[in-house]
């Protein structure tokens, strides 16, 4: 078992955002005054519009036209700034490290939105929270190169937010993610992810929320786990099975390269996972993440990814839902990506070029 810390030292940026370091053992974080001319945040600088449409909830947050877009190295505001003067992270060094995003699609809080009623145009502030998680002050570095320790001190700082943020009065449900590469939109190469607090449950949320209240009433049992034991009784598509998690290439995959990542137990959220459970999170999403890498090296480089967490609150809207997480890449072959074209983007119609077969033969081979 790592022995890892799990309380954050806390700081505060010059603008009043927050920034929390995760240490590992024997690290002190040294955070220094953050010394930049920054403006105060504005709570209300982004808008929830509903689209009576299709029911949902659209994010309108223009100031984030003005985030920071692919600067050089020596620029990289992900990288320790020993000044106070050139970065988000205003210290010598650090090993993982939490701050809230300077250019959010959602800030603020408030008690709850409005339902959409009547015939007109509702909005609501875009009330929620959104934060930077860097995995590491090495800028060149990934996910998938971080010692065990170190990658389980990520998981940890998962955690500790998504406790954090669940207790938040307004936000219905914690989103932890990664997109890692370019061609997924990456605009910022040092190691990094997001935490979104969403002050409503998103579409895709609700859709699994609403498939698995459907199954529990018609069979009586958890979707998930029912999902779960098929796919490890059928074995095809199993990358590779641990004694606390399963990872897999989902029956029907919509994306190329595709793994889910299930704990072996019911578990709504990593809160609920004991420590032993995290160190395998931990090493079962460090092989998976080792093996995307090396799925078409050397001709190419590492695979583009976006790593989603679904994390489920203990409320009586999300009692069916059972964490796990979803890899997913849009790179079809060496050379050649999967576009979201007409079927896919218009009609949320997903249509595959690979068989999720022949893609778990391959990632079990690249063990």
């Amino acid at each position: 078992m790592f022995n890892v810390v799990e309380s954050p030292t806390r700081a505060k940026l010059t603008d009043g955002r927050d920034l929390l370091f995760f240490a590992l053992p024997g690290h002190r974080p040294a955070p220094v005054p953050d010394r930049r001319p920054l403006p105060k945040q504005d709570p209300d600088q982004s808008e929830l519009r509903f689209d009576q449409s299709t029911g949902q909830w659209v994010i309108v947050a223009a100031l984030r036209q003005d985030r920071t877009y692919k600067p050089p190295a020596d620029q990289c505001p992900l990288c320790p700034g020993p000044t106070g003067l050139t970065s988000e992270v205003p210290a010598p060094d650090y090993d993982v490290v939490v701050f809230e995003n300077r250019f959010p699609s959602l800030s603020g809080t408030s008690p709850s939105i409005p339902l959409p009623a009547g015939g007109g145009f509702v909005s609501a502030p875009g009330h929620g929270r959104c934060e930077v998680i860097c995995f590491s002050s090495e800028h060149a570095g990934s996910f998938a190169n971080l010692a065990p320790a170190h990658a389980r001190l990520v998981v940890d700082a998962w955690r500790h937010r998504t406790a954090d943020l669940m207790a938040e009065p307004g936000i219905e449900q914690v989103f932890c993610f990664e997109n890692r590469g370019e061609e997924i939109g990456v605009t910022l190469t040092h190691p990094h992810g997001q935490i979104y607090g969403y002050p409503f449950l998103t579409p895709r949320f609700t859709a699994m929320l609403g498939q698995a209240r459907e199954h529990r009433m018609r069979y009586g049992g958890n979707l998930f786990a029912d999902l779960l034991a098929r796919e490890v009784a059928d074995g095809s598509r199993v990358v590779a099975r641990t004694e606390h998690f399963t990872a897999f290439v989902p029956f029907a995959a919509r994306w190329p390269v595709e793994v889910h990542i299930y704990p072996n137990r019911f578990v709504r959220n990593l809160v609920d996972l004991e420590d032993h459970e995290l160190d395998g999170f931990a090493q079962v999403y460090l092989d998976v993440l080792g093996r995307f890498d090396r799925m078409y090296a050397p001709s190419c480089g590492p695979l583009p990814y976006i790593s989603a967490l679904h994390q489920f609150a203990v409320t009586d809207t999300q009692a069916d839902g059972y964490f796990h997480v979803e890899l997913m890449s849009i790179r079809r072959s060496a050379t050649k990506l999967k576009y979201l074209a007409g079927s896919e983007s218009a009609m949320g119609a997903f249509i595959s070029d690979v068989t999720p077969e022949s893609v778990a033969q391959r990632l079990r081979e690249l063990g």
